[in-house]
């Protein structure tokens, strides 16, 4: 058998901390504090711990060339617990297949390794959002200043404050100003009004759809879209779950960008309400949401071209963010609101989906509906624009 290390591998060092009631009765600080060795491996995506010689074992295994595991002598059984635990590979089939399997995505994608870390271990499951702030008191602007302190300034000076500052002349406002600035995070929203199919078809052409195509070749092609995207790539994916658009049935679409069509897919087990609460890692507010759009970059498309890059997987994130103003402007040049959201559970969406997040997995979610008459939950309209 022939074994080779798996292809991005960091080893961290972790601190455990507990409270330990006979640490305070013998004077400590009532905390007792365990060190450990973590390895950090994208293609299995949870935390493994190793120890010391384990972790020196790791260190001196190629993960490019193959070796035979008879080379390894007296340490073979650090060698098989590796290959247990999906740090090591094999080459030879029917020997821990999955691992390999999954380390071998990882390579032909091209990821850069540290994104490949940030990607595989910032993906939530099962989380509650709203949970976690009310039990930590920071559901409110006034509770966050009570528990974590003075934020950082709000804008940064460099002069002194008596210093003359160089200002600009003022323009007058047009109508792109005033679209601006009613550009309100939307988190309340009427559900007893349909989105039009009409108005539903426009926000998705505007932020989504291809304008055009170039054909480099037979099966070479570029779309062009209204955002910026690394490269021209646009790897972005966009699954829809729609709830209450007329003409369309609730539930999940694919969005082709190519064709501005929709392609259904199976619907979720249970309720769709519940379904996106558990998307939207239980935040309440966008529990109506008209639509919700799952973006979902197909990140081997960029990396075929940015390979190991470290700049590929934030050229991706930039593109998030241009769709999601793109959707906000659209949504609310037509009376809309709209929202974005990072805090999403993405291994739920990557199951239900089905998404090889090596390839292709969840980043953010953003929608858009009717916005409600009444304000149940805050929106923060400095400029009283929408709630004036």
């Amino acid at each position: 058998m022939h074994v080779r290390r798996c292809e991005v591998l960091v080893i961290e060092p972790q601190e455990a901390i507990e409270f330990e009631f006979e640490s305070l009765l013998t004077g400590g600080d009532g905390l007792r504090r365990t060190l450990s060795w973590r390895a950090l491996a994208p293609h299995i995506g949870q935390p493994v711990e190793v120890d010391a010689p384990q972790r020196e074992l790791l260190g001196r295994i190629s993960p490019s060339r193959w070796i035979p595991m008879s080379d390894l002598a007296e340490e073979i059984e650090l060698a098989t617990q590796l290959l247990e635990l999906g740090l090591l590979v094999a080459k030879e089939q029917g020997v821990h297949d999955a691992h390999r399997e999954r380390d071998e995505r990882l390579r032909s994608a091209y990821w850069h390794p540290m994104g490949a870390l940030l990607h595989a271990f910032t993906r939530w499951d099962e989380v509650d959002a709203v949970k976690n702030m009310k039990e930590s008191g920071t559901e409110t602007a006034l509770e966050m200043r009570q528990v974590l302190g003075v934020p950082p300034a709000e804008a940064r000076r460099l002069v002194p404050e008596d210093e003359a500052l160089i200002r600009l002349p003022e323009v007058p406002h047009n109508s792109f100003d005033e679209l601006m600035h009613r550009r309100v995070t939307c988190r309340n929203f009427d559900a007893s009004r349909p989105v039009p199919l009409t108005v539903f078809s426009k926000i998705i052409e505007r932020a989504l759809a291809a304008q055009t195509k170039v054909e480099v070749t037979d099966d070479m092609v570029f779309l062009k879209k209204n955002v910026p995207s690394g490269g021209g790539l646009h790897p972005m994916e966009a699954y829809l779950i729609v709830q209450n658009v007329e003409g369309l049935a609730p539930g999940l679409y694919h969005y082709r960008a190519d064709a501005h069509a929709l392609e259904a897919l199976p619907s979720p087990e249970g309720e769709l309400s519940d379904f996106v609460m558990e998307s939207v890692a239980q935040q309440h507010w966008f529990r109506d949401a008209h639509v919700l759009i799952v973006l979902a970059p197909r990140f081997d498309r960029t990396f075929w071209k940015y390979r190991q890059h470290a700049k590929g997987y934030r050229v991706v994130a930039l593109e998030a963010g241009h769709i999601s103003q793109t959707l906000y402007l659209s949504a609310t040049d037509l009376g809309l609101g709209a929202f974005i959201t990072g805090a999403i559970n993405e291994q739920h969406l990557e199951r239900a989906l089905g998404l090889d997040p090596t390839t292709q997995g969840a980043l953010a979610i953003c929608g858009f509906g009717w916005r409600d008459k009444v304000m149940v939950t805050a929106e923060l309209d400095p400029g009283s624009k929408i709630w004036a």
